[in-house]
């Protein structure tokens, strides 16, 4: 699917452990799924302003902008926002489940990432929790979750599919804050 209909661009047909010589969090298809890259592109969320967290009324002055190091480094007890190296287009009869990697998950770093509905497309938002209480570092353009893709039957395809709705956030191309 993902040649085929352009599901994924770059898509890897492979998976990627080594880049320049070195072990890297793997990315590209795996056993059953996609496993994801992060963009070298962060939100880091910071609480210098005091503000109330609200995702009806997000003040976009929460995050600090952080991008070219090739990593993101992110404050013991918060979070940051980051986009796909990949764009999807998800096809009328999958949805997608995306889950984080493991090595993260195994330093206390939770991806979080919402279903991808079916024909929903553009970049996808990931937001990195630090559970710890030391910084955590995140490596862009390496592994960081692995997407698994549910195809519907033939006969028990979605009535109304997020294009039909006009999903607010349809064609995303950057890191993308909450919108009402």
């Amino acid at each position: 699917m993902a040649e085929e209909h352009g599901m994924i661009e770059p898509y890897v047909a492979g998976q990627v452990k080594v880049a320049n010589g070195e072990r890297i969090v793997s990315y590209g298809t795996s056993s059953y799924g996609y496993d994801i890259r992060c963009a070298d592109e962060f939100k880091v969320f910071t609480n210098l302003n005091s503000t109330i967290v609200d995702p009806k009324n997000f003040d976009e002055q929460s995050f600090v902008d952080v991008s070219g190091k090739g990593y993101c480094i992110i404050p013991p007890n918060s979070f940051a926002l980051a986009r796909t190296v990949e764009y999807f287009r998800i096809p009328r009869n999958v949805l997608t489940i995306c889950l984080g990697k493991s090595t993260y998950a195994r330093c206390g770093i939770i991806v979080n990432v919402t279903p991808f509905e079916p024909e929903w497309e553009g970049y996808v938002t990931l937001e990195f929790s630090n559970t710890t209480p030391l910084p955590a570092k995140i490596y862009a353009n390496e592994g960081v979750a692995q997407v698994l893709f549910l195809e519907a039957d033939a006969d028990d395809i979605c009535e109304t599919s997020y294009r039909d709705r006009g999903g607010k956030y349809q064609g995303q191309v950057g890191v993308t804050l909450p919108k009402t």
